[in-house]
C-alpha cells in the first residue's frame, strides 16, 4: 500500500512472481486511486522507480 503525505491510499503495488512468465519478479500497479487512477497499470523494477513515478504524478496535482 502507498499513502500520501496526509496518510490517504493512493495506490496499491504488488510485486510478481519469479516464475511470472511476463515480467518475474517487477512491481506492478494494482490500483491508483485519485491523480494515479486511470486506465494505465505499469511495471516497475524496483520500488525507488514506482515512488518516482507515484510521486510525479501525485506533484501534478499541487
Amino acid at each position: 500500500m502507498v499513502l500520501d503525505e496526509e496518510q490517504r491510499l493512493v495506490a496499491v503495488l504488488v510485486r510478481l512472481s519469479h516464475e511470472n512468465e511476463v515480467a518475474p519478479g517487477q512491481w506492478y500497479l494494482e490500483a491508483g486511486f485519485g491523480r494515479l487512477d486511470g486506465g494505465s497499470h505499469p511495471l516497475f523494477s524496483n520500488l525507488d522507480m514506482a515512488r518516482d513515478w507515484i510521486g510525479q504524478r501525485l506533484a501534478r496535482e499541487a
